[in-house]
């Protein structure tokens, strides 16, 4: 279990290091770590000691919180004759259990001692990932709090995160990444790649979520703020007065009349299609989307195909009826109009998915609206200087 000779000079390097410290592990003192959650509410230590099997466990797992390479255990008053095996079922049982030591430890070795006659465990840490790492563990409750965290990191365009989630369930945190973005395209720019690690094997479990995005950070914030402005600009467009159908069909003009636009895929949807005019059906859907949500409109994105091609669009409830509202159709056709089931020809999706669209479409007219259109693209211009 232990390499003896490699810890015989670690304990004395650790007796130097405590007697010059003035904490001496010849004289029976022992230096000392605070727990994960106390260090970082004070600077206060406490002396570790263990008189139980469970307390050898505590006592590890204060020592990896803290990020300590070596530290020394008071056993005095462990039973001597099993505190070789408490020992070394303690460090197995917090390599495979303890979230934060799953995560953070590559290696953990122990010498048995004495100072003045008092029984000590001397404890030698090897990290894979130290101190400030340990330190930077964001604490969640529960799934739903972890939730949270991971869109508040989207949202600011982290390259990961590190959570100890205290009352753990799986997750599919790559939906969940790509769920949040094809809902929120005015606040997440690219979708990241997600690469997901969990450790511990009890109730608490450290997940480590590493996002790798095509653009830098900069420049993904520096999207978001060129967005944001036609995304509040849009409210302005929609007439609180109006009947939903009439507020929909002036947020599909709002759209529309942006650009000729050119139809193509890009990573960045939102920022690429309301900026250069460039977007694929998906982009469309999901702008349409967050801008009815914006007017307090429900609005649903559907995936399937069309005429035997991947194809995305939308359904909106008017009145009390779901319709189908594909953007793309109606640039084509002629203007805005919403669309029954039966309506949807060369369409394919899971109609269980989706609330079935009964009611026969009809095509809602948008009066002239250049003078708006002058007003909003001043309050973007007024907003995109602030």
């Amino acid at each position: 279990m232990c390499n003896r000779k490699k810890l015989a000079c670690i304990l004395i390097g650790l007796t130097a290091s405590l007697l010059l410290s003035g904490c001496g592990w010849l004289d029976g003192r022992y230096a000392s770590v605070t727990s994960h959650q106390s260090q970082r509410q004070n600077n206060q230590s406490e002396v570790i000691s263990a008189s139980s099997y469970g307390e050898l466990i505590e006592a590890m797992e204060k020592i990896v919180a803290s990020g300590t390479e070596m530290a020394a255990i008071n056993i005095s008053e462990y039973p001597q004759q099993t505190v070789e095996q408490g020992m070394e079922q303690a460090v197995r049982h917090v390599m495979a259990y303890d979230p934060i030591t799953a995560y953070a430890v590559k290696e953990i070795n122990y010498e048995l001692g004495t100072s003045v006659g008092q029984p000590a465990v001397a404890v030698s840490i090897q990290y894979l990932h130290g101190r400030t790492e340990i330190q930077g563990i964001r604490t969640a409750r529960d799934v739903e709090a972890a939730k949270r965290i991971v869109t508040d990191a989207m949202a600011g365009f982290e390259s990961g995160i590190v959570l100890l989630v205290e009352d753990y369930e799986p997750v599919d945190y790559t939906q969940l990444v790509q769920d949040y973005a094809l809902e929120n395209p005015q606040i997440v720019m690219e979708t990241p790649q997600v690469t997901e690690a969990v450790y511990g094997s009890g109730i608490s479990r450290v997940v480590e979520l590493v996002f790798t995005y095509q653009n830098n950070r900069d420049s993904l914030r520096r999207m978001q703020s060129q967005v944001k402005p036609v995304f509040d600009a849009a409210s302005l467009y929609v007439s609180g007065d109006d009947a939903d159908r009439q507020k929909y069909a002036q947020l599909y003009a709002f759209l529309m009349e942006r650009f000729d636009y050119k139809v193509e895929t890009s990573i960045t949807p939102a920022y690429s299609l309301l900026r250069h005019g460039v977007g694929d059906s998906r982009a469309f859907a999901r702008v349409y989307a967050a801008m009815c949500r914006g007017a307090g409109l429900e609005c649903l994105i559907v995936t399937g195909t069309h005429a035997g091609e991947p194809w995305t669009w939308n359904i909106v409830l008017d009145d009390g009826q779901y319709y189908h509202v594909d953007l793309l159709w109606c640039s084509a056709n002629g203007g805005f109009r919403e669309l029954s089931d039966t309506q949807m020809e060369d369409y394919v999706w899971d109609y269980s998915m989706y609330p079935a669209c009964t009611a026969a479409g009809q095509d809602t007219a948008v009066e002239s609206t250049q003078q708006t259109i002058e007003t909003v693209a001043q309050t973007e211009e007024t907003q995109e200087e602030k």
